[in-house]
Formats: structure tokens, sequence, C-alpha cells
């Protein structure tokens, strides 16, 4: 889903700071919680507008529980709440690849029992491939595994290339929009230079750097996080770096063969949400049962359908699905999952800020 911008850095050295404090919490009340449930209600967190209804109103059903559905719009948001209170109630949470490496570093997070969850059998080996965090899913179970890229305006854009790139046409200067989100940014410049999107090299951040400041930017209306899939389906933007679920939620069904949205075969950053357990739930057991059936694939089928994503994490789903995917999962063969860098985002930050923060 949408990223807003991040700001990494401090939720790292904050995350230092207090770990030690977290992990010496007392777990007592974990080892009663595992076992049981102790409600008839499911707390799960999850990113705004990424659940499908049909697929909890199902499980409710089934189970004979509520669901209770909390949203965030961003890691930070979520890790931020987690950490501020230990006992914050959730059952499921669904954190993104590098927040699933931090939490679990932090003790944040459940082991799980995959005994108690046969569908994992259906999980595709190209998102635990790229899943380096968890790839044996000890604490974290794939949700989703996308990535961002450019949607084009064809009625108002008659040629161009598909690659990050095109933020380089002077044609369209004033009608292009990226994304307020440091590492997808500088992550494209990355990947059209030829770079790892994850590079610790001084040289190739530079470069990338330049990049943007001199060829992409001019031609921006700004970088926008929020509101980029509005403005695209109400023609202020013509080209705009999004996510296409985020477009296609704006744009009239009728009028989607007006848009090209494409993944540049540069590559980029990509993403991975996932299904955890956060320490300390109190309804361990439901939670396993509930991770379990979102992957049951007639159910990941209708999760699919809502958002026409590709099959990318559960593709037996695909045999159940009535929709055309808005991409493919070939598309991201060579686009790369977003690391923790740890102390090395401080060169992201200081890039972004002359990108993002000078004129």
């Amino acid at each position: 889903m949408s990223r807003p911008t991040t700001k990494h850095l401090f939720i790292t050295l904050f995350a230092v700071v207090i770990a030690f404090t977290l992990l010496g919490c007392s777990k007592s009340e974990t080892t009663e919680s595992k076992n049981s449930t102790t409600s008839k209600k499911l707390y799960v967190y999850n990113w705004s507008y990424y659940t499908p209804d049909s697929v909890i109103e199902s499980f409710e059903k089934e189970y004979g529980v509520d669901v209770v559905l909390d949203y965030f719009a961003s890691n930070e948001e979520m890790f931020t709440k987690l950490m501020a209170s230990s006992d914050a109630g959730y059952d499921v949470i669904f954190p993104s690849g590098d927040y699933v490496s931090i939490m679990k570093n932090l003790g944040m997070l459940e082991k799980l029992d995959k005994s108690k969850m046969d569908n994992l059998k259906y999980i595709s080996d190209i998102s635990l491939s790229k899943a380096t965090y968890d790839p044996t899913m000890e604490y974290s179970v794939p949700y989703y595994m996308g990535a961002s890229g450019i949607a084009v305006n064809k009625k108002m854009v008659p040629s161009y290339d598909k690659t990050w790139n095109i933020f380089a046409d002077t044609r369209y200067k004033d009608r292009m929009v990226m994304m307020d989100d440091m590492r997808e940014v500088i992550g494209d410049a990355l990947a059209y230079l030829g770079y790892s999107v994850n590079t610790t090299d001084p040289a190739q951040l530079e470069e990338a750097r330049v990049l943007i400041n001199t060829k992409w930017k001019p031609n921006l209306v700004k970088f926008d996080a929020e509101g980029f899939a509005k403005a695209f389906a109400s023609g202020e933007y013509w080209i705009a770096h999004g996510y296409a679920e985020a477009f296609f939620e704006e744009i009239p069904e009728d009028q989607w063969s007006d848009v090209d949205f494409f993944l540049p075969l540069d590559g980029g950053p990509m993403y991975i949400d996932s299904m955890c357990i956060p320490k300390g739930a109190r309804n361990y057991d439901l939670a396993l049962e509930f991770i379990n059936y979102i992957h049951k694939p007639e159910n990941y089928a209708q999760f699919l359908d809502r958002f026409h994503f590709p099959a990318s994490v559960n593709m037996e789903a695909d045999k159940y699905r009535t929709t055309t995917p808005f991409y493919t999962v070939d598309m991201m063969t060579n686009y790369e999952l977003k690391d923790d860098l740890g102390a090395n985002l401080e060169m992201y930050n200081k890039a972004w800020e002359t990108i993002r923060y000078v004129d």
C-alpha cells in the first residue's frame, strides 16, 4: 500500500534507546495467553483499505468471533504505537519487511506455530526468496508482495519511454508527480542507474541524488504521498508515480483503458507486507487461525479480486480469482526489497533533504 514519507533514522535511533527496556519487560502474560483464546474478539491492525470485507465476514461467521479492525497509514505509525504500549491489545499486525526485521530483533513478535497453519504450503517460493528477513516464516507470513510503478494518461501523453527516466521528459513538465517517499524515489533513481536500491556506496547515492535534482525534480509539480491518485484521476497529473490499487480506486472502471500502468524494466524498490502476532497477544491461537484462513486459496482470491493484485504470495489463489491484475509477478523479477539500512540510512536522509526540502 501507499507509504508516506519515512523517518526511519529517528525510528531506528528511538528503537535502540528503548530496546533494552522493552526486552526487559515481564512476559509472564504471554505464556498464559498463548494456548487459549480469552475473548470472542480478534484485534487486527492493518493498513488502510487493505482488508477484504468478504473474508472478514466469513471468518467471523465460521469462528463465531468479532474481528475488530484498526488501521494505520505508515509503518512508523504502527511501530510507534506498539512501542509506546507493550499492551496495545492487537492480535495480528501487518508490518512491511524492514519493520518485521526491526520488531523481530527487538523481541516484539511471537514465534509462529506453523504446525497449526496448513495453508502456508501455498506461500510462493518467490515471496520467500525475497523475504530474506524471515525466509522460514518463524515470525511472519507474507501477506502481499508488490511495487510502486507509473500511471500514464494515454489521452494526454501520446509517446513515452517506460523507464523511471520518464520524469526527465520536459514535454510533460508540470504535469508529473512522484511519491513523497525517500526510499521509493531514491530507489527508483538508483535502479535506473543500474545500482541496488539498498546501496551504501556514497558515490552511487550521490549520482542518484544529482539525477533526481537536475533531471526529474524540475519537471515535477511536487512530491505527493497522499493525493497523487486523486489528482491523477482528476487530470491534474498526466504521469504519476504510485501504487496501482490507489490509482484505479479513484478512476471509474469505464475509463481504465485510458490509463497505462507499468513497472519500469529498470527494476526498483518493492515491498512485502506480512502478518505477525505481536508479543503478548491475548488471542494467539485465534490469530494463527486468522492468518491460516487468509491464505486458504479461495479466500485469498477474494483479496486479489478486491484490489486487482497479482498472486505474488499465494499462486494457488489464481485458480479462483475472477479479475485481471493490474500488473504481473514477472514484472517484479528484478525488483528489490528495501532493507533496513541501520546507520547507513543517514546518507539517504542527507541526500533526501537536498531533494525534498531545498528549492
